[in-house]
């Protein structure tokens, strides 16, 4: 049987992050990935004249300086995303073209999305993201969803239907499914919902030549030997001394552990003795979203042409939102769009053709008779991954955050956890998976430390 220090289960990029800062501290480690390939929720994909394009995370924003540094550290180039033109609203059978902060939409509605927007942001300010369960009135945000507070709060149909857009862009999942603390805790992790939502000065702001597939690629690559595809873990025995990994081809001993894969996962595997109950209790506290992601290939860029960004959001249908994808060089034409939340779930139950025609034919309602022909449309049913069961992070319903929070990356004893989910900053992005993985190696390395005195 092998013997490291350290194992990782998981090999995106909070898994590797961790392993990579284990082995410069001079620990040995072994990373177990369940798939053939690392980078677990970043996925590179090709249209078929050659052009990389990311079926998984891709976008990087302002103050998320973890992931930048590492991206300048492995050697690989950024570029800006295309934002430029105008972009579009369809509402009520209307496709509105607008340059301003009005989502397009009538005075009145926006005013009171506007309105709603500075109430959660101020609520947002009160919640502390390194225990959001001991935030101020902690327990009357999580006794609620988003969508009973927004009932509460407004009387604009509009306005409601424009939060119910914007929720499942963000989380794949629908109002009525969150918690009121676990969007307020979103918001704080990652800005503000202003910086969340943008393209320039947002998250979706910049881009990485190659895809960010790239970034697990290369420190995986770092690694060498230290890092095992296809090894998919069952079972994490431990007792006073020692863990052992047990995965489908063999086991190894170490001295620590380190999860890194969605909470949903980790739940399904075997420990042996069991997970303490509230460590058990979050992991069915937190399922994944759900989303279908298309990249749909074109022989330019035509909207550009039209003066339009390529950035659609639409409360009429269910392919929304949509952007410009298309490579820095402007070589061909792509507009990256979701199915996300309830509406990936009813696309389930399509073949891919069916969900193919659903998409062409949204993207001609958006952008006319020149969107009928797409040379590819690429799709990644991130529900149907075994792996990742669901995208684009975990998210926790009304009472979880103040019933199980504290279990959420909290080791037990030689097991800690690692992933987008577990970090206080940018929770669900890539920049947070990366911190989440250092912080899970420093809390290892100092195990490791106190184990010798």
């Amino acid at each position: 049987m092998q013997n490291v220090d350290v194992v990782v289960v998981g090999a995106g990029l909070a898994g590797l992050s961790a392993a990579r800062m284990l082995a410069m501290a001079g620990r040995s480690v072994l990373v177990l990935e369940a798939r053939d390939r690392v980078g677990g929720r970043n996925h590179g994909g090709f249209l078929s004249n050659g052009v990389p394009v990311e079926m998984g995370g891709q976008w990087i924003g302002p103050t998320q300086g973890v992931v930048r540094e590492l991206i300048d550290e492995l050697g690989l180039q950024t570029f800006p995303s295309y934002d430029e033109g105008d972009n579009l609203t369809v509402a009520q059978g209307r496709v509105v073209r607008y340059a301003d902060e009005t989502f397009g939409l009538p005075a009145d509605s926006a005013m009171e999305v506007g309105r709603l927007w500075m109430q959660l942001e101020t609520l947002a300010a009160t919640v502390t993201t390194a225990t959001p369960w001991e935030s101020e009135n902690a327990e009357d945000l999580d006794r609620q969803t988003l969508d009973a507070w927004l009932v509460a709060n407004t009387d604009d149909t509009v306005a409601r239907q424009l939060f119910a857009v914007l929720v499942p862009a963000l989380f794949s999942a629908e109002a009525p499914e969150l918690s009121l603390l676990h969007f307020l805790f979103y918001i704080k992790s990652g800005t503000s919902l202003q910086t969340l939502i943008a393209t320039t000065g947002g998250a979706q702001e910049t881009r990485v030549v190659g895809g960010t597939h790239q970034i697990s690629e290369r420190m995986a690559g770092a690694l060498g030997e230290a890092v095992l595809l296809g090894a998919v873990v069952r079972t994490i025995r431990q007792d006073a001394d020692r863990v052992t990994v047990e995965y489908e081809g063999g086991s190894v001993m170490a001295q620590r552990v380190i999860v890194a894969v969605p909470p949903t996962l980790a739940g399904r595997l075997r420990y042996v003795p069991a997970l303490p109950a509230l460590r058990d209790g979050l992991t069915q506290q937190m399922p994944a979203g759900s989303v279908i992601k298309f990249q749909v290939g074109y022989d330019t860029p035509f909207w550009r042409e039209e003066g339009l960004s390529g950035f659609v959001l639409s409360l009429d249908d269910g392919f929304s939102p949509v952007l410009d994808n298309s490579p820095p060089d402007g070589s061909c034409g792509v507009l990256v769009g979701f199915l996300e939340g309830a509406h990936a779930r009813r696309a389930d139950a399509m073949t891919s053709e069916q969900r193919r025609e659903l998409v062409v034919n949204t993207l001609v309602k958006y952008f006319g008779p020149k969107a009928a022909d797409p040379f590819d449309v690429l799709e990644q049913d991130w529900n149907a991954e075994e792996f990742t069961r669901g995208c684009y992070g975990g998210r926790l319903g009304a009472g979880a955050w103040t019933n199980y929070g504290a279990a959420l990356s909290a080791p037990v004893d030689r097991i800690h956890w690692a992933g987008a989910e577990t970090a206080q900053i940018w929770n669900g992005y890539m920049d947070g998976a990366i911190r989440s993985g250092r912080r899970a190696a420093d809390e290892v390395l100092a195990a490791l430390v106190a184990a010798l005195h």
